[in-house]
């Protein structure tokens, strides 16, 4: 499978779980369904994609963002990186939505929130904790 049909799949797959996470009410507990399924998937195609692709000789080149643009220069490598991140602010979106649910976070800033998640991840995530502090009045409020 070439890597451009790895990352089209992949994204495809994320498309479902983003639209899942922000359609369907937090009450049915999709979350779990997205977890256990897509996230895995896209966990199972990222170490597939590893460890037929990364040498135990490549670590060197994670001390320098140099180093790095040579890994990401081999199209399995660069697929990777980007399930990567699909996977990890997909389980961003997920903590979102829970936790906003435990905290009493009105779901239109979690919408905001969301889709912040889903374009640029970490901005995403502070946005929505930045709220949480604001509504709950708890810098250090319960994650879990």
């Amino acid at each position: 499978m070439t890597p451009e049909t790895i990352f089209q799949l992949s994204n495809n797959l994320a498309m479902v779980a983003w639209l899942i996470l922000v359609l369907v009410p937090a009450e049915y507990k999709a979350d779990k369904i997205l977890i256990n399924i897509i996230v895995l998937a896209l966990c199972g195609v990222y170490a597939w994609l590893a460890f037929q692709n990364f040498h135990p000789f490549d670590l060197k080149n994670f001390g320098s963002l140099n180093g790095v643009a040579t890994l990401f220069q081999n199209k399995y490598i660069l697929a990777a990186g980007w399930i990567h991140y699909l996977a990890f602010d997909l389980m961003a979106g997920i903590f979102i939505r829970r936790n906003a649910v435990q905290h009493g976070i009105a779901y239109g800033f979690v919408l905001v929130c969301l889709i912040f998640t889903f374009l640029m991840g970490p901005l995403g995530l502070a946005i929505y904790l930045l709220i949480r502090w604001i509504g709950t009045k708890r810098f250090f409020a319960d994650n879990f």
